[in-house]
């Protein structure tokens, strides 16, 4: 029994493998309390110094409720026309609208545009445009909160500067918004336009045309049954083009199995079909044409009067889309809010010395501790001879290339 309870009981640990206590810690720490306490009082004593040579930065900031871009219902009137129209109306909403103004903020236009305003490359010092953009860039922050506000904080020496440089970069967006189309209402108005400058050289040339003829050939009058059906193969192939340009539009939001999409395609088919077989089916008219000059050249000019005809009414259908889109820009306009304008800062964003300052002390205290505690564990290694030779086989193992 009493042999059983000797071997329960835990080995009594030799004087030098006992456990390190508190009091060791305590030990350590008074052998070396030199370093432990002036270390970190040179520390900050040194980052102090520091601290107060760096140069003060203050930084302004302003917030922005950018326009929340709409589905206009004017819209819809792209159906009437072609694909490009169509692939606008898919592609004009953006997953997120702040990341359109943010990239015209961050843009190279507006960067030299405050370069050149502020004399930048003066204030920082530096000889190159590329230079100056990069400091611009490094002293500003723009970026989008989930609230769904922009922010613009602009940081420098300068104490005037900043807040002047912040407001500065929401004026140059509110001219930028002006210039481009960034709105979907914006953008249908540059795409009306064109296509509105088009057909309005399209129109001047055929009535040049139309003058031309009529003045070299004066006017010829033709049967009424040849007079109906060149009008009536007029009249098919603009209703072909319009359905055309109805298809393109619908294939920018439907799919191919769409009811409305289907029987818009068997309305083209039947159409085609009508004025294939009205071509194909007088083809005496062509032989009266040859026999007959006179009646021929009056066909010409009556194809002439037609195409005169479709791109007035091209031209008319495009002015409506364009002041259609120009009324959805005025009503959408992209209309840029300052909810918060930068001011002049009261007070230095940095350094902020007391934190360095109770940083590097800190720094200091766990490094001199650290190295106590290293420097006593390194003289009890030396002090033994097997650990002498591994202290030795290290060294020399860290040093081997």
């Amino acid at each position: 029994m009493n042999q059983m309870q000797s071997t329960a009981l835990p080995p009594t640990p030799e004087e030098g493998e006992r456990e390190f206590s508190v009091l060791d810690v305590l030990i350590v720490l008074a052998k070396y309390k030199k370093v432990i306490i002036w270390l970190p009082v040179i520390a900050a004593i040194v980052s102090a110094a520091i601290s107060f040579v760096l140069p003060n930065v203050y930084k302004a900031g302003a917030k922005l409720l950018p326009p929340q871009q709409s589905q206009s219902g004017a819209s819809a009137l792209l159906s009437q026309l072609g694909g490009a129209a169509g692939a606008l109306a898919g592609s004009a909403g953006l997953k997120n609208p702040n990341d359109l103004y943010i990239g015209m903020l961050k843009s190279r236009t507006v960067a030299d545009k405050l370069i050149a305003k502020f004399d930048l490359q003066k204030v920082y010092d530096v000889e190159t445009m590329e230079k100056t953009r990069s400091i611009l860039e490094a002293n500003t922050t723009i970026a989008a909160g989930k609230d769904g506000l922009i922010s613009i904080e602009v940081e420098d020496e300068n104490k005037k500067l900043v807040a002047q440089l912040a407001n500065a970069y929401v004026s140059e967006l509110v001219s930028l918004t002006k210039v481009l189309a960034v709105t979907e209402a914006s953008q249908r108005r540059v795409f009306f336009e064109r296509q509105l400058e088009q057909s309005k050289d399209n129109l001047a040339k055929a009535e040049m045309a139309l003058k031309s003829a009529l003045d070299t050939h004066g006017v010829i009058s033709v049967d009424a049954d040849s007079r109906a059906i060149v009008e009536t193969v007029g009249r098919l192939r603009a209703q072909i083009s319009a359905k055309d340009i109805q298809i393109s539009a619908m294939q920018a939001f439907v799919t191919t199995n769409n009811p409305e999409y289907k029987r818009a395609q068997e309305e083209l088919i039947s159409l085609r079909a009508e004025l294939s077989k009205l071509e194909n089916g007088r083809p005496a008219l062509a032989g009266d044409a040859v026999a007959n000059p006179g009646k021929q050249v009056g066909l010409e000019n009556i194809k002439i009067l037609r195409d005169v005809k479709y791109y007035q009414m091209l031209y008319e259908l495009l002015a409506k889309q364009y002041e259609a889109a120009r009324l959805d820009e005025a009503k959408d306009s992209a209309l840029i809010q300052v909810l918060d304008p930068a001011i002049d800062p009261e007070r230095k964003f940095k350094p902020k010395r007391s934190v360095l300052i109770l940083v590097s002390t800190i720094l200091a205290l766990i490094a001199a501790v650290a190295w106590a505690f290293m420097a006593e564990t390194r003289k009890k290694i030396l002090a033994d001879t097997d650990g002498k030779a591994q202290w030795e086989q290290l060294k020399t193992l860290v040093r081997a290339k």
